[in-house]
């Protein structure tokens, strides 16, 4: 059984959802990347994983965008953010 997550864990991942739903909604990010943020929200959202298990999911995820040649440089920033977000979140 996970055990509960903190207030801070649950901050970090309500501000990664926003910023992948930010990323989702841009007309100028290419669909895998949004297949992928999209994804990523839904890793956020189970509760069978320990959130430490969680952010490390989502941080894999968004890090192999990080290095899609086709990816604007400004969701390649939102990318970044997200992984400095979730880097804080430990089990």
């Amino acid at each position: 059984m996970p055990r509960a997550i903190t207030d801070e864990e649950k901050q970090a991942f309500e501000n990664v959802e926003y910023l992948l739903n930010g990323m989702i909604n841009d007309r100028s990010v290419p669909r895998n990347i949004k297949r992928v943020a999209q994804r990523g929200i839904n890793e956020l959202l189970k509760e069978d994983e320990t959130p430490g298990v969680l952010a490390s999911n989502v941080m894999y995820m968004v890090d192999d965008l990080s290095q899609d040649p086709n990816i604007p440089f400004h969701a390649r920033t939102t990318i970044y953010r997200i992984i400095s977000i979730l880097e804080n979140v430990k089990d």
